[in-house]
């Protein structure tokens, strides 16, 4: 593969920043195309003085995909992190000690996942909030959900944004629910029927209170000609 020349930034791993971290450290590893040994580990023969030149030549490779690998995860790592895994063996070692560090254990999984649950079925529309707002803050926990194991498809995050809209958008979620089928839109394509929604409702509210305010303006003209003209009348008078 031809050298563009622009080098590969390794991610700084934080006490929070995992799920994000490991996704970049994925997308890095693959770009290095060493992802694979750490996916699937390096293994060591028992036996090296029979294997072909061949077996000889892939195991010297092996080795020396899964050194790149561990050298660009410790890249990635402070001093006090580093020291927690110095004394691994191989790329895939360090990735699993690093996943159990910051993931936890199954039961920490378990509990962080209720959490996850709990916070996706309590999201509901703030009064006010843009459509596009709303979207990210479901995104945020639905992704957060997936890194952790739960299987979530397009069908369930959009019904409960449609359950879970301001109160506003009940014509255009009911014309949405009898009238398209979920399982053939996309989330993009939700939102965008929802923006364009939302903002035929915005300029309708602003002609309605440019209206209202013309006519406001109108009595308070009207108001005060007639209170003019009472006065001009009394001084007649």
């Amino acid at each position: 593969m031809a050298n563009t020349g622009v080098p590969f930034q390794v991610p700084m791993l934080t006490k929070s920043n995992y799920d994000n971290w490991s996704l970049r450290m994925i997308a890095l590893l693959g770009a290095h195309d060493v992802w694979e040994v750490v996916e699937k580990g390096h293994i060591e023969p028992e036996n090296l003085e029979s294997l072909s030149q061949a077996q000889k030549d892939n195991l010297r490779d092996s080795r020396k995909r899964d050194k790149k690998a561990l050298c660009l995860i410790y890249q990635g790592l402070d001093e006090d992190t580093f020291e927690k895994i110095s004394g691994v063996k191989s790329a895939k070692e360090a990735w699993e000690k690093l996943k159990i560090s910051y993931k936890g254990a199954d039961q920490v999984k378990k509990v962080r996942l209720q959490t996850l649950r709990g916070e996706f079925e309590a999201l509901h529309m703030k009064e006010g909030e843009l459509v596009s707002d709303y979207f990210s803050r479901v995104l945020t926990v639905t992704n957060n959900l997936k890194r952790n194991g739960e299987k979530l498809d397009d069908v369930r995050i959009m019904e409960k944004i449609l359950r879970s809209l301001d109160p506003k958008f009940e014509h255009i979620v009911t014309i949405t629910e009898e009238t398209k089928d979920l399982e053939a839109m996309s989330i993009e394509q939700l939102l965008g029927s929802l923006q364009a929604y939302e903002e035929k409702k915005k300029k309708k509210e602003e002609i309605t209170e440019q209206v209202l305010k013309a006519h406001v303006d109108s009595r308070k003209e009207e108001n005060t000609h007639n209170q003019s003209r009472r006065s001009y009348s009394q001084e007649q008078g």
